[in-house]
C-alpha cells in the first residue's frame, strides 16, 4: 500500500515547538521519518517559513530531503485561490490560507493538515472551499489538524 500524501502548513511546524500542539505535531513528524506518511510542502511554506525561528527552518528542511519535491505555486494555484476569494471563503488578507488550500487541491494530496481552526480546520469553511473545488471539476481536499492524522495516540 502506498502511503498517504499529507500536505502541511506552516502552523504544523511551529507547533512542534509550543506545548499544546507540540505531542500531535511531533507525532506525525515521527510518522514522516518512520515512513508510515509522506510529507507533502509546497513553495507557500517554504515562504512563510523563512521569517520563522531558525527550529522551524531546520524541521522545513528535514521534511524537505523526506518529501523529496515542493509544490510549486503555479498559474492555475493562483486561479484558485482567486475563486475562493471571489466566492467569499476567505478575505484578501488570508490569500496564504487560500493558497496552500490550491496547491494542496491541484497536487490530490490525501489530506492537508493545519493547526488553523479559525480559516482553515473549520467544517463551514472546508464545505466552502470543497464546493469551489467541485464547482470547477476538482476533487474535494480532506482537511484535517495533525492530531487526526498522526498514529500518535497521546499521552
Amino acid at each position: 500500500m502506498e502511503r498517504l500524501r499529507i500536505c502541511v502548513d506552516t502552523s504544523v511546524l511551529g507547533g512542534c515547538f509550543e506545548a499544546g500542539f507540540a505531542p500531535w505535531s511531533n507525532g506525525l513528524v515521527r510518522d514522516f521519518r518512520a515512513g508510515r506518511l509522506r510529507p507533502v510542502l509546497s513553495d507557500v511554506t517554504a515562504a512563510e517559513v523563512k521569517d520563522a525561528p531558525e527550529s522551524v527552518r531546520d524541521l522545513h528542511q528535514e521534511l524537505l530531503v523526506l518529501a523529496g519535491s515542493v509544490l510549486p505555486v503555479t498559474d492555475d494555484a493562483l486561479s484558485l485561490m482567486e475563486a475562493y476569494e471571489a466566492r467569499g471563503v476567505l478575505g484578501a488578507k488570508f490569500r496564504n490560507d487560500m493558497l496552500h488550500i490550491a496547491v494542496a487541491t491541484l497536487a490530490e494530496v490525501d489530506a492537508l493538515v493545519s493547526w488553523n481552526f479559525r480559516h482553515i480546520v473549520r467544517l463551514d469553511k472546508i464545505r466552502l472551499f470543497n464546493a469551489v473545488n467541485l464547482q470547477l471539476g476538482r476533487k474535494a481536499l480532506t482537511i484535517l489538524s495533525p492530531r487526526e492524522v498522526t498514529t500518535y495516540e497521546g499521552p
